[in-house]
């Protein structure tokens, strides 16, 4: 499975971005999913997953400003940022799991496949 995320940039404190993950093939019918993020000298934090049922868990941090979807007719997973703010700034990358999984998602032991990642980058 291949997974290219999408929709990175620079953006102002305070406005959104919707970030995309297209995968290669028919992955999203079952597979729980996930988005991650990164800076330079820290550790890829979770910030939201979501299970082959549905159940969303998302960093506490971010909670109440973004929205983890999945469209599995589009084979794309999406995550909505609002409010941003500085410390949002990263490396954003999705990840999948090739099998139905509903706890530990926000943990990056829990997925097999990961894309290169976008830039996310907030002033």
């Amino acid at each position: 499975v291949q997974l290219v995320e999408s929709g990175g940039g620079s953006v102002q404190a305070g406005g959104s971005l919707r970030l995309s993950c297209v995968a290669s093939a028919d992955a999203y019918a079952s597979y729980c999913l996930g988005w991650f993020r990164q800076i330079p000298g820290n550790e890829r934090e979770g910030v939201a997953g979501i299970s082959s049922d549905g159940r969303t868990n998302y960093l506490a941090s971010v909670s109440g400003r973004a929205t983890i979807s999945v469209d599995k007719a589009k084979n794309t997973l999406h995550l909505q940022l609002n409010s941003l703010e500085s410390e949002d700034t990263g490396v954003y990358y999705c990840a999948a799991q090739s099998y139905e999984c509903y706890s530990g998602l926000l943990w990056t032991g829990r997925y097999a496949y990961w894309g290169q990642g976008t830039q996310v980058t907030v002033s």
